[in-house]
């Protein structure tokens, strides 16, 4: 046996190893110097159109898609209205309340003033957060909210109550969405950067516009008669006025019918 060729053989065969692992290890730097670089340009596309935005939140985030079903009210959540008179029958997925004493408000509108009524005399009150308040629709809108997120621009999880020409709320309708399950696996959803580019490439961020606000919610994005599926959502406020919303798992831009505020 030929001590000497066996042992260039292994030389040789550990050369060309380190040289692969170097060649990958350069391969995988250089990947992450293109994604640094890449980044980097946004951030200055950004500061040189002096769009504005406050701290993202810090990923990873991890988040889920979601199935729901509208509540069908029935006979027996009726009965549980105090002070209040169902004007339609049951059963009905969308319940309109008329009030026997309308609520005086204030000139200038504060959530906190409806708190103890939805927590003590709305069907699933703690379920429910302030949207809006709509001048034009003498309206105020609340959205339901799963785990602290809520469920935005959903038309099957609202409360909007009704303002008469004396300021009082008459009346108010109220949708719920119940059996709300996780439909997949938790994975890493796109980071609040990424959804921002998304935006800024399809030209939905004006120059000089400030984003105030961006947080984590759900949007529809499978709606059925007799259920729905939810997406992760990112939403980002822009001005303390417009409601811009990427789908946090697939990127795409989400377009709701009605502005969010």
């Amino acid at each position: 046996m030929d001590w000497s060729k066996i042992k260039t053989i292994f030389i040789l065969t550990f050369l060309i190893l380190d040289v692969y692992l170097l060649f990958q290890f350069m391969k995988i730097r250089d990947a992450d110097q293109y994604e640094f670089i890449t980044e980097a340009s946004f951030e200055e596309k950004l500061e040189a159109e002096e769009i504005r935005y406050k701290e993202l939140p810090k990923a990873p985030i991890e988040d889920q898609y979601l199935s729901a079903k509208p509540k069908m009210f029935t006979k027996d959540d009726i009965t549980k209205l105090k002070g209040q008179t169902a004007l339609i029958k049951e059963p009905t997925t969308a319940l309109i309340v008329k009030l026997d004493k309308p609520i005086s408000l204030k000139t200038k509108f504060e959530a906190a003033e409806l708190t103890p009524f939805i927590k003590d005399n709305v069907l699933y009150g703690s379920q429910y957060k302030f949207w809006k308040k709509d001048d034009k629709k003498n309206t105020i809108v609340y959205f339901q909210h799963y785990e602290n997120m809520t469920l935005y621009e959903n038309l099957s999880g609202m409360l909007t109550f009704q303002i008469d020409d004396h300021n009082q709320i008459v009346s108010y309708e109220q949708t719920y969405l119940e059996d709300i399950a996780k439909m997949t696996e938790k994975e890493e959803i796109l980071p609040p950067l990424k959804a921002l580019e998304t935006l800024h490439q399809k030209g939905a961020l004006m120059p000089k516009s400030k984003i105030t606000k961006v947080e984590l919610g759900y949007s529809t994005l499978i709606q059925l008669a007799a259920s729905q599926a939810l997406a992760p959502t990112w939403r980002f406020v822009v001005d303390d006025k417009e409601s811009l919303y990427v789908n946090a798992l697939e990127g795409q831009i989400i377009e709701f019918n009605s502005d969010g505020n």
